[in-house]
């Protein structure tokens, strides 16, 4: 039979007592970082300025968890950069003040973001004004890059929500369909699409009967 020797301080294993030391430890590391980041904020979502619900979010890939790799957003900006709820697009505009941000996490997500809604004016002329040093840029790139290593191609809308075969899409300018003798017209909805495997800009639906190749820019996913 063995045994196992173990040491007590008092009433309590020491293996116990580094244990509750440890996680007394994170508690604490976690605390700073939100003490942190609401100082940093004014209590404030660091893209929109809401002041409700905030969340402390580690900005990917490859976070230290650290408040230089994090930002406090609302749970309404939290959800659209998770790709949990639809974009809406207006609701973006605050990135017209809050790219201007000095904090390099803040200035990643302002950057994806507008990349995502390349299909309005006013971002495209945000993105292209919107200056970020080698270090950052290269962070707010390498997720792009970190999804394209493994193969996969993702279909997005104009607003960059993801698109799945069977979706239902709406036409968000007319189109000209090559072959045929009529305009697909803005807000036509085409439902049941199908994805071109090999190339995520191309969809194909029916419109008017007819099976088309659509662009990805020029639809927008029905709820």
């Amino acid at each position: 039979m063995r045994f196992v020797k173990i040491l007590f301080v008092g009433f309590f294993p020491i293996s116990l007592i580094y244990g509750v030391i440890r996680a007394s430890t994170l508690r604490n590391f976690i605390m700073t970082i939100s003490e942190d980041l609401h100082a940093r904020s004014n209590s404030k979502c660091e893209l929109c300025s809401d002041e409700g619900a905030l969340n402390i979010y580690e900005v990917p890939p490859n976070s230290d968890g650290s408040a230089d790799k994090s930002a406090l957003i609302c749970t309404n900006c939290l959800d659209q950069v998770e790709k949990r709820t639809a974009m809406h697009s207006d609701h973006w505009r605050c990135l017209n003040e809050s790219m201007w941000t000095q904090e390099p996490a803040v200035q990643v997500l302002a950057w994806r973001m507008l990349k995502r809604l390349s299909a309005e004016s006013w971002a495209v002329e945000l993105f292209d004004m919107l200056y970020l040093d080698e270090d950052t840029l290269q962070w707010a790139q390498s997720l792009v890059e970190e999804a394209g290593d493994t193969g996969s191609v993702v279909h997005l809308d104009s607003n960059g929500n993801v698109l799945a075969t069977g979706d239902t899409v709406t036409l968000i300018k007319d189109l000209n369909v090559k072959g045929a003798s009529f305009t697909a017209k803005r807000g036509t909805a085409v439902r049941k699409i199908s994805l071109v495997p090999d190339n995520a800009a191309h969809i194909e639906g029916r419109v008017n009967g007819q099976q088309i190749v659509i662009l990805t820019e020029f639809v927008k996913k029905s709820n």
